[in-house]
């Protein structure tokens, strides 16, 4: 059995992962019952499942739709109805769930790189209400992460620039790690870490590889995920 990573929970497929992911949102929205709720999205096929899930009978009516504010961990930096666009995988995944127009916050990709960056930080920051986080006041309610056959989680990737930002909210890639090679925007880790709670979700069997170098101590990108981090493995992932 491969070492997991502190906080970690083994449930029994990939849709156990994503109904136990739903509870905790749905639990975490009772729990503030008057203010509006920052939910940071992550890609990913486990994601997905989750975000029809949301939609779908089971959580749709227990959910406050009008103080769910999505945000985005990461984004491809093509258009919105680009196949590869994680704001259309999510559009698709939510279909008629009753957001609100505005409560979707996709990262733009109407401009270079640089300008696209620079204008979700900004919008990050205007929900915020601040130029600086403050510890005892996170910027998300839940972060949604995964983990990458290669250890990157959000699109920040081994060996690039953006891991090390330790400063800016929101970071350009301009070389993805991994395919499709296109350009990506991604939060940075302070971003990700200010939050009340963070989910990894893992599943498959083909995450076992970087589960286990990070069982060895590997500096990979996944292992600098901090907060109050909760890891949501499959069977299959977790070798039990």
């Amino acid at each position: 059995m491969i070492p997991l990573p502190t906080n970690s929970e083994i449930l029994a497929d990939s849709d156990a992962v994503a109904r136990a992911a739903a509870e905790r949102l749905t639990a975490l929205c009772a729990a503030a019952p008057d203010r509006p709720i920052a939910v940071c999205l992550s890609g990913g096929s486990t994601p997905k499942r989750l975000y029809a899930l949301l939609a779908g009978p089971d959580y749709r009516g227990a959910l406050p739709w009008a103080r769910l504010h999505w945000f985005f961990g990461d984004e491809r930096h093509v258009p919105w109805d680009d196949a590869a666009s994680n704001v259309r995988m999510v559009r698709d995944a939510f279909a008629d769930a009753p957001i609100p127009p505005g409560n979707l916050h996709g990262i733009p990709a109407n401009g270079s790189l640089a300008e696209d960056t620079a204008a979700y930080e900004a919008a990050l920051k205007a929900f915020y209400g601040a130029a600086a986080l403050d510890r005892n006041r996170p910027l998300f309610d839940l972060v949604l992460l995964g983990l990458g056959e290669d250890g990157h989680t959000a699109s920040l990737f081994p060996g690039k620039a953006a891991i090390d930002e330790a400063h800016a909210w929101v970071a350009p890639v301009p070389e993805a790690g991994l395919a499709p090679f296109v350009p990506r925007i991604t939060l940075t880790f302070p971003a990700l870490a200010s939050a009340h709670g963070v989910l990894v979700l893992v599943t498959g069997e083909a995450k076992r590889t970087p589960l286990q170098r990070l069982a060895e101590g590997e500096d990979l990108p996944a292992a600098r995920i901090t907060g109050p981090v909760t890891w949501l493995l499959d069977r299959a992932a977790s070798d039990t």
